[in-house]
């Protein structure tokens, strides 16, 4: 649940990313993440952080903000599975299509379940 207001987020430790325990596992939760497959989308508010990037840029994953839909507080981020270039027309990405669930470990409360 939400660490700010307890509202249920449905995260579940069957859906977070574990099948590679390699350094950069270790390292993203010595930062205060955790990686998970996918979310409940209804339980959060979604906020594109980057709309468009130059081409020159290259490859790049744009984030959306995964606010708690109850407070509002951040939660997390999601990565888009491509990248959204500027001028073209691009719909907001869905909590189904990131390729990359990146939840806050301070974010959140542990439930008993």
């Amino acid at each position: 649940s939400c660490g700010s207001c307890r509202y249920p987020l449905n995260l579940s430790s069957s859906n977070r990313v574990t099948s590679t325990i390699d350094s950069k596992y270790r390292r993203s939760i010595s930062k205060g993440y955790f990686s998970f497959r996918s979310i409940d989308p209804s339980r959060f508010t979604q906020v594109d952080k980057l709309n468009c990037i130059p081409i020159s840029w290259g490859v790049y994953s744009p984030k959306t903000k995964l606010l708690c839909r109850n407070c509002g507080v951040l939660i997390g981020y999601g990565y888009s599975q491509r990248p959204m270039l500027c001028g073209m027309d691009q719909t907001n990405a869905s909590a189904s299509s990131y390729k990359k669930i990146k939840v806050k470990i301070k974010a959140l409360n542990p439930s008993e379940d």
